[in-house]
């Protein structure tokens, strides 16, 4: 494989529209530096404690499940300010946490095959969380992510394609037309969960750490139910979080939709084209 184009633009740079245009058309974003060394640093502590189990294709990828409820500084990661400020206007709706997880990417990974999050009728990896129709993934990186050591890399606009080659359910080794993503600890990457994006290989002498965080406006529900967050652990939940923890299931529809329904709205602003010229 030829060396894929390294996507080093200055994101700081990218307005709330821009950033909205960079994720619903491309597929992913970067939102530069926004956890403080302190902050990356608190994660670490805790992330040194989890109990990790390996990939069935490597033990230099391991990973933990279901961290939401670790407390300290993990779980504060949920509602991290900025972020849900962002995902507010992304989505212009309620928000629901759909899965958290740690990824650690050791030296000798041989790379995370490209593929999509976003399998529309269930899968045995993703359960049926992927088959909600709009999810965002959500990766703060806690290692500088540099060429040599398991940079994130997508294919843009891939979520978009109509055709085979884009079935959610394939991967891919590789794409001529994939792109790197590098970037400082404390950075975070959001992807559409239907772009096909992975890792490169680790081939530094340090290791790469994540935490994943899936949310999903409370309209697009699952196809099928996924188990519930334990009342028990939401419970002892700060309050602030608690929101974040609503039915897992919920679906807003109207399967009886009418053509012509009473009260129509004659506006959208969530939805206007000039939405990406926003500050």
């Amino acid at each position: 494989m030829s060396q894929p184009s390294i996507d080093d633009r200055d994101w700081g740079l990218l307005s709330v529209g821009e950033r909205i245009r960079q994720l619903e058309v491309e597929g992913y974003v970067v939102l530069p530096g926004l956890l403080s060394a302190e902050q990356v640093l608190a994660l670490k502590s805790q992330t040194a404690a989890l109990p990790l189990k390996s990939v069935d294709y490597s033990p230099a990828q391991e990973y933990c499940h279901d961290v939401q409820f670790r407390g300290g500084a993990i779980t504060e990661l949920i509602g991290q300010p900025e972020m849900i400020r962002f995902l507010k206007r992304l989505f212009g709706d309620e928000l629901l946490m759909m899965h958290y997880a740690y990824a650690k990417s050791g030296p000798g990974h041989p790379g995370i095959s490209l593929h999509t999050d976003g399998q529309p009728y269930g899968s045995e990896i993703f359960g049926y969380e992927g088959s909600c129709p709009f999810l965002v993934r959500v990766l703060y990186y806690l290692d500088d992510l540099t060429a040599d050591v398991s940079p994130f890399r997508v294919v843009p606009r891939s979520h978009l394609c109509m055709h085979g080659d884009a079935n959610p359910y394939k991967r891919y080794e590789s794409h001529p037309e994939e792109r790197y993503v590098c970037a400082k600890a404390g950075s975070v990457v959001l992807i559409n969960h239907r772009v096909f994006h992975g890792n490169a290989p680790n081939r530094g002498q340090r290791a790469r750490e994540l935490l994943a965080i899936a949310y999903r406006p409370a309209w697009a529900s699952p196809i099928a139910e996924v188990k519930p967050w334990p009342a028990e652990e939401v419970a002892r939940l700060p309050a602030a979080l608690k929101p974040f923890f609503g039915d897992r299931n919920r679906r807003d529809w109207d399967f009886a939709g009418a053509n012509k329904p009473a009260k129509m709205a004659q506006e959208a602003p969530g939805m206007n084209p000039s939405r990406w010229d926003l500050g």
